[in-house]
């Protein structure tokens, strides 16, 4: 910030004068801090100097004893350069752990990777097969499968290298060269324990569920993998037939579907006994509609009328009600029957049934959708005792090819390998008109889930994975129960969806609304499906046999586990791949190891990631904590607001399952980040902003000004003219410190003046600090780091440089040596700048670390070591803040009425001023007493009459009480400080400038001759 236009004078605008050059005898500002921050070129250099005096080892150093504050590190994935979302992310976790080691933590920060899964296969299936013609590896090939995976962890061991150059320029500061990856041996083996806890506490099992299934990669998909946009789906609505003897026989019950391709799958009718159903007939049609007179429907009364307009039905008649109980009776038949769908249809109660669309009842296909499957298996032994046989079909295949189960079908596709629609909607739809039971069709654009890397469409498919249960008691390895955790309520069940919903009741989250978000997550949320269908990632590592049952049995052997972890230890997940490895792990410790099968699908990577507090948190001496309740350390997670259905939502999971608790105290979440209209950043829009742009061209600080200013609970906007605006604070805040810095170059600390001592606005700017001093303090424990960026901005732009800087100018520059007034903003100069260069660090660390090496030569110190100083609690005088409030109010209007003048030429600088200021407030009045109001207004003259004033007075609507005339100075221009007065003259010595100037260039040119 350039300090504001004074009435001071200096060497670039003194008047050309036959008087004697004063311009020398100026205490004018002196500094090398430039005003020009060259952040790109500066910024490198800070960063070597940091690593060359160990920064970071002399922090943990400091930190040594003290409580911890953890913020542990989401890991980014290994897989491309960083974009504009790290570059947010990453800077805040910096300003977090700066401010909590300042604030007197040790504040510890290890960075990370998530190392494992499908976007680092895909790219080296493609950059090293597809694209060279070469065929993908066969993974029955023991040799083949552990080269591909060492292609895979060469891959990510290059962007990690690249991602770590990249976050390093932000100034993040953290353990660089001592990361944790999720591929490191020792975090694959701890991996491989969290998953063999849950086989041992009864909550992994291998079930035939339909899961969310990505035809293009070839996989299964958790919830957290897909994102959900606009797809065009066709609709039908199909008529199954009542097959059950009774008053409806010839009736047709019909559904609605948005996916036709499931109905060879169908096996069931879902309704609801709380909605309305009527029995309805066509009473008239067009000649070639599907509908037609005689007709006899069954719907749900609210959604008839629609249902009949989509059948193109002229009119229609009600014929009376169907009561639920009926419903439950009816039977149907397939509408396919006549392909092979001989199979009875019945109806089944469905909470999930509603009339806000459809037909009030729902197709159910329970290998192809999660409520359909449960209803379906929540009424298995009804189904077993009416003779219907309870198998779910697989009628698609992992390539979404039919397959035998769906007769007629067979070899018909849904999804393309390019993701796009295969031929299976058409021919179910060509079949149910040739069958007759297709009452109309459509198409309806929709929000579909899709992929979140293929960006292409999802199918949900019945397939045996391995789940964890949600809702099954959790039990110790011997099978009895497990200890419960102290979060539970005495009467809850002990089960993973309990514990982590009573886990979430005791983290503090960043916004508060984050708390409400994933318990909607946690409650409504399936089994946990952990397994994929790929080749890199940490296996699943347990054996498994069928029993006399037909039932999956999990190998539970302490000894056969500790032999598994041992090995991945040593040689890291490879090791599960490798041949002969079922003997070497069963060898010598199970009887008849070929009844046990290795199980091949690796994990999900959210379950590596959330397993990640397992071997960091709790092994690393540097991050161990001792949390509340047993101790007053703290572990903070921090990632962006999709991350309560990702990292925030499996670590809890994961920890709750295998501890019983949350693996974190805090959790804070930052939006997404958007150019400046507020749309989602694309290369094909070109509105793309990026961070290794930013810095080049102007500086990380400036990024980290820009998160610092924005609110990061909501989506931040970023491009040019926000920049823009950001580096224009930046230089405002710049020059601020600039001018400090050349002030305190005159500061000579034998020569500061005690509190009790200062003059009245000393005391007042000291009486700011301490107020700001615990709003700052409050802001960071809060994590608010906007409120810490507003008040520093509003202090130094509007309290220090239009206020006090303005006024005090003339002290500094033109005053003697000797002056207490002088020597006391100097004293007090020096207390803002300590303060303000470490409230400002943790979010400007470079210009923060560059100010302080101006000020104090020190080459092996930081300001980064020096934590938020105490600010004495002495300071603070809240009746002196008042009447400086009040007279900052007379100012204004001063300053106001000078502005006219100026503007109307009629006067230039304020000290051709000497303005009579009418008060007619006495309280308001008072407030002058024993204060220099010419001082103030930075006038040569002031007078306060204590009146109403003259009506042509100015005044400002906003300020009752207070009038100014602004009369013209009187007297002589002071040669050295540019004041008007009669007393200009009166010094023999020097009889071109005042008496207060004359005293000061006696005092000026005997230090210079004490000095020779």
């Amino acid at each position: 910030m350039t300090a504001p236009d004074s009435s001071a004078p200096d060497t670039a605008t003194a008047e050309a004068s036959a008087a004697p050059d004063y311009s020398k005898t100026l205490l004018l500002p002196q500094t090398a801090f430039p005003m020009r921050a060259g952040l790109p070129k500066l910024e490198p250099e800070l960063l070597a100097r940091w690593a060359r005096t160990d920064l970071y080892g002399r922090l943990r150093e400091q930190g040594r004893g003290r409580a911890r504050f953890v913020l542990h590190d989401g890991p980014p994935y290994a897989n491309g350069n960083i974009h504009i979302g790290h570059a947010l992310n990453k800077i805040l976790k910096d300003v977090v752990t700066r401010s909590q080691q300042m604030l007197g933590y040790d504040s510890n920060y290890v960075p990370g990777w998530d190392c494992h899964g499908l976007p680092i296969e895909w790219k080296i299936e493609e950059d090293n097969y597809r694209k060279k013609g070469k065929t993908k590896p066969d993974f029955t090939d023991a040799a083949a499968m552990v080269a591909f995976r060492q292609e895979c962890r060469a891959y990510a061991e290059h962007w990690l290298s690249e991602q770590r150059k990249e976050f390093k320029r932000l100034g993040v500061e953290g353990d660089w060269d001592h990361p944790y990856t999720t591929m490191a041996f020792a975090a694959e083996a701890q991996i491989a324990r969290e998953i063999m806890k849950f086989a041992e506490n009864g909550l992994l099992y291998r079930g035939s569920k339909p899961v969310m299934w990505s035809v293009v990669e070839k996989t299964a998909l958790a919830e957290a993998e897909v994102e959900y946009q606009d797809f065009t789906s066709d609709t039908v609505w199909v008529k199954f037939p009542v097959a059950s003897e009774g008053e409806l026989k010839g009736a047709t019950v019909v559904i609605w579907t948005t996916t036709p391709w499931t109905l060879p799958g169908n096996r069931a009718i879902s309704y609801s006994s709380k909605i309305s159903y009527g029995l309805y007939e066509v009473t008239e049609a067009p000649a070639d509609n599907w509908a037609k007179a005689g007709d006899k429907l069954i719907l749900a009364d609210k959604l008839a009328e629609d249902v009949f307009k989509q059948a193109r039905v002229t009119t229609f008649a009600r014929r009376g009600d169907v009561p639920a109980d009926v419903l439950g009776r009816l039977i149907t038949a397939h509408p396919l029957a006549a392909l092979g769908y001989s199979f009875q249809v019945p109806l089944l109660d469905g909470d999930h049934v509603t009339d806000d669309a459809g037909t009030g009842f729902v197709h159910t296909a329970p290998g192809h959708g999660r409520e359909d499957f449960e209803i379906w298996t929540q009424h298995r032994r009804w189904l077993e005792e009416r003779g219907i046989s309870p198998a779910i079909p697989y009628t698609v295949d992992a390539d979404s090819f039919y397959t035998a189960q769906a007769p007629g079908f067979e070899g018909k596709r849904v999804i393309t390998e390019k993701g796009e629609k295969g031929d299976a909607n058409t021919a179910v739809i060509d079949a149910l008109i040739k069958a007759g039971n297709l009452l109309a069709r459509g198409r309806v654009k929709h929000q579909y889930p899709h992929s979140w890397r293929s960006k292409k469409p999802v199918i949900f498919r019945n397939t045996p994975q391995w789940f964890i249960a949600m809702d099954q008691d959790i039990r110790t390895a011997d099978g009895t129960a497990a200890p419960r955790p102290a979060t539970l309520a005495g009467n809850a069940p002990d089960t993973l969806r309990e514990r982590a919903l009573a886990g979430i009741r005791t983290v503090e989250w960043v916004p508060a609304a984050g708390e409400n978000r994933i318990t909607g997550m946690i409650a409504n949320r399936p089994d946990w499906v952990v397994s994929r269908q790929r080749a890199w990632g940490v296996p699943i590592a347990v054996f498994v046999k069928e029993n006399a049952y037909g039932e999956v049995v999990i190998l539970k052997d302490p000894q056969v586990n500790a032999r598994i972890a041992e090995a991945f230890a040593a040689e890291g997940a490879d090791a599960w791949f490798k041949e002969g490895a079922k003997e070497r792990f069963l060898s010598g410790l199970v009887e008849k190891p070929d009844h046990w099968e290795m199980v091949r699908d690796v994990l999900d990577v959210w379950f590596d990631s959330g397993s990640t507090h397992a071997f960091t948190l709790e092994v690393r001496p540097d991050l161990k904590a001792a949390r509340p309740p047993e101790g007053n350390d703290r572990v903070m997670y921090l990632e962006g607001s999709d991350q309560h259905r990702g990292w925030f939502h499996s670590s809890l999971l994961e920890s709750c399952g295998t501890r019983g608790r949350p693996p974190y105290d805090v959790v804070l979440t930052h939006g997404f980040v958007l150019d400046e209209d507020g749309r989602k950043m694309s290369k094909s829009l070109g509105n793309v902003t990026s961070p290794q742009d930013v810095i080049k061209q102007s500086g990380a600080d400036i990024l980290r000004l820009w998160v610092c200013a924005s609110d990061y609970a909501d989506d931040l906007r970023i491009g040019p003219e926000i920049l823009k605006t950001t580096a224009d604070t930046y230089r405002k805040l710049r020059n601020t410190i600039r001018w400090l810095l050349g002030s305190l170059h005159h500061d000579r600390p034998a020569e500061h003046v005690a509190f009790a001592d200062m003059p009245a606005l000393e005391r007042y700017i000291l009486h700011r600090l301490v107020e700001l001093d615990g709003e700052i303090r409050a802001a960071y424990r809060a994590f608010d780091y906007k409120k810490v960026n507003a008040a520093l901005t509003q202090f130094m732009n509007i309290e220090l440089s239009a206020f006090y800087f303005d006024i005090r100018k003339d002290a500094l520059y033109c005053d003697p040596l000797s002056s207490v007034t002088r020597r006391a903003c100097l004293t007090v100069l020096d207390a803002v700048f300590a303060r303000l260069i470490t409230w400002l660090a943790p979010i400007l660390p470079f210009t923060c670390e560059e100010a302080y090496i101006a000020r104090t030569g020190d080459e092996e110190g930081s300001v980064h070591l020096l934590g938020f100083p105490d600010t004495p609690a002495d300071w603070r005088d809240d009746a002196l803040a008042e009447k400086w409030r009040q007279v900052r109010v007379i100012r204004r209007v001063v300053l106001g009425a000078l502005e006219v003048e100026r503007a109307a030429k009629r006067m230039g600088s304020s000290l051709e001023a000497a303005p009579e200021v009418y008060v007619s407030e006495s309280a308001l009045a008072d407030a002058l007493d024993g204060l220099d109001l010419a001082e103030i207004t930075i006038t040569s003259a002031a007078t306060l009459i204590r009146s109403e004033g003259p009506a042509e007075a100015f005044r400002l609507p906003d300020v009752p009480g207070v009038a100014v005339v602004p009369v013209r100075a009187e007297g002589r221009k002071c040669a050295r400080s540019w004041k008007i007065s009669a007393e200009v003259g009166t010094d023999p010595q020097f009889p071109d400038v005042t008496p207060r100037d004359a005293d000061a260039l006696r005092e000026f040119f005997a230090a210079q001759t004490a000095a020779q």
